[in-house]
């Protein structure tokens, strides 16, 4: 057979096995129409997946719409996806269109561990999310709760002080992100649970624990991003994702079976906190056959507790301090402020929150630069709408990026510095009617805690630069502090802030 021969049969067999490959680029090009929003062109299977950041996706999804604008239209493998990340296009998202944008998609993480969607976070858009975020705003989370349960948030504060006037006897640095994680989960034991910590072992699993959870609530596995491919689920397995999950839901799945065992078997299992607590609360409801509740239920929404309740105050007071060291004069600022309003108490009570202007500055200044959920907890369309003048079919993965918003120069002067004074006299607020600030969320899915949130990061930030003079260890300057982050729903400093700490009083 001759040379032209050979050239023309390979070319023939290489136009054949073209095809497929062929018509790939072709439905891609077709999904990504001129009504389509604009975005980078992806690969046939894997889409965009190349593209992103998975480890830092937030910071990935914003470089994106650098280049691509407020609204960008990717593929994660079979998965259509949108990125909004301006505070106009936010609000027609949350609030003008919330009805459509409501919906949460089902992946494989946040469905393990909230028990399938049985908790208010993951939960669909439907009568039993409405029914549970009820249960959640009168029992736990109303203003009425919140207030009531102060004397547990004080509490914890003051031991949590206690123990970093210890290590200022002995010189010894004071590990802000181990005592921030530990002090916030203690306060939501002591809340949903009526109880401490059984020991050290529990107290140390527990906040490493979730947030691992919190991580693998974020992480995209292998069979969410090719539904439907044969075998696609081994490859979770050998990468050790599937037996990560499955050993964080056992370990929980036990704990919380523990303590509701341990509520039913005694009659008063408060020993001291004498206020119904969220599990007796459940376990009450669950007599209601009107609402079905089961153990699994009851599980699922102790998960929500610890882990939302845990993890957002840990990240903002950890990014104020890590902020607050790097920048002296603002620190100053707000140590002379609250000192000056609480004179020689010895602590700072909730009383004292409403006189501390800057200091709750700082805190917006921190949610705006530093949101505790950079991209909000993925929502799913419901139907087929109209964004911006663009085409979004149903079953379209929403990410709102709150970090691109806060630090988008159409909404912010000199959006990459820190400023607090940027508040001051200052009508945006964080609850969801300023769409250019908004760490919670906002319209109907807008975090439920937002209260009980606030006032521990406030109560603690306020102990914090009241009671201690800070400083960094021996030989360490402010342009080494790192604001890198671990990947996670909750945006968490990757290393741990250490600090050196000297008693004020």
């Amino acid at each position: 057979m001759s040379n032209i021969s050979i050239m023309a049969l390979l070319l023939q067999l290489f136009l054949l096995l073209s095809l497929p490959l062929v018509y790939l680029l072709l439905k891609l090009t077709k999904n990504r129409s001129r009504f389509s929003p604009p975005g980078p062109l992806g690969l046939p299977f894997i889409g965009n997946l190349h593209q992103i950041n998975h480890s830092n996706l937030h910071t990935s999804l914003w470089q994106l719409s650098k280049s691509y604008g407020p609204i960008v239209s990717l593929h994660l493998g079979f998965i259509p996806a949108i990125v909004v990340s301006s505070a106009s296009l936010v609000k027609e998202v949350l609030k003008t269109q919330d009805i459509i944008f409501c919906n949460r998609p089902s992946l494989i993480g946040q469905q393990k561990v909230s028990y399938n969607g049985l908790e208010v976070v993951f939960s669909p858009c439907n009568e039993y999310w409405r029914e549970m975020r009820k249960v959640f705003m009168v029992n736990l989370l109303g203003p009425k709760k919140v207030e009531r349960f102060r004397y547990i948030r004080e509490d914890e504060v003051s031991s949590t002080m206690t123990k970093i006037h210890e290590l200022t006897l002995s010189s010894k640095p004071v590990n802000l992100s181990e005592l921030m994680k530990s002090v916030a989960s203690s306060i939501m034991m002591r809340l949903a649970f009526s109880r401490r910590y059984k020991d050290e072992q529990e107290r140390e699993e527990v906040p490493r624990l979730l947030t691992e959870v919190q991580a693998m609530m974020a992480d995209f596995f292998v069979s969410d991003i090719w539904p439907g491919v044969p075998f696609v689920g081994l490859f979770d397995r050998l990468l050790g994702k599937k037996d990560r999950l499955d050993k964080c839901f056992q370990y929980f799945d036990v704990f919380y079976q523990e303590l509701i065992e341990e509520h039913l078997s005694s009659p008063n299992p408060k020993s001291h906190d004498k206020e119904e607590d969220f599990i007796d609360i459940l376990l009450r409801l669950k007599e209601d056959q009107s609402l079905n509740l089961t153990y699994d239920h009851i599980k699922a929404l102790l998960m929500d507790i610890l882990v939302a309740g845990t993890d957002t105050s840990t990240a903002t007071v950890v990014w104020a301090m890590t902020a607050l060291i790097k920048n002296p004069k603002v620190m100053k600022k707000a140590q002379e402020e609250v000192r000056e309003v609480v004179g020689k108490k010895g602590k700072v009570d909730e009383d004292d929150l409403s006189k501390l202007n800057y200091l709750k500055a700082v805190v917006k200044e921190i949610f705006r630069l530093y949101p505790p959920v950079p991209l909000l907890v993925p929502r799913e369309t419901t139907k087929d709408t109209i964004l911006h003048g663009y085409k979004i079919k149903a079953k379209t993965l929403v990410f709102v990026n709150v970090l691109a918003i806060g630090r988008d120069p159409e909404s912010w002067e000199s959006p990459e510095e820190f400023l607090p004074e940027r508040f001051l006299g200052s009508n945006i607020d964080f609850k969801g009617n300023d769409f250019e600030l908004i760490p919670f969320g906002a319209g109907r899915r807008i975090c439920p805690g937002i209260s009980m949130g606030v006032v521990t990061v406030d109560l603690l930030l306020a102990n914090l630069v009241y009671l201690f003079d800070w400083g960094l260890p021996n030989g360490m300057n402010k342009e080494e502090i790192d604001f890198d982050v671990n990947p996670g729903i909750t945006m968490h400093k990757r290393n741990d802030l250490c600090l050196m700490a000297h008693t004020y009083l």
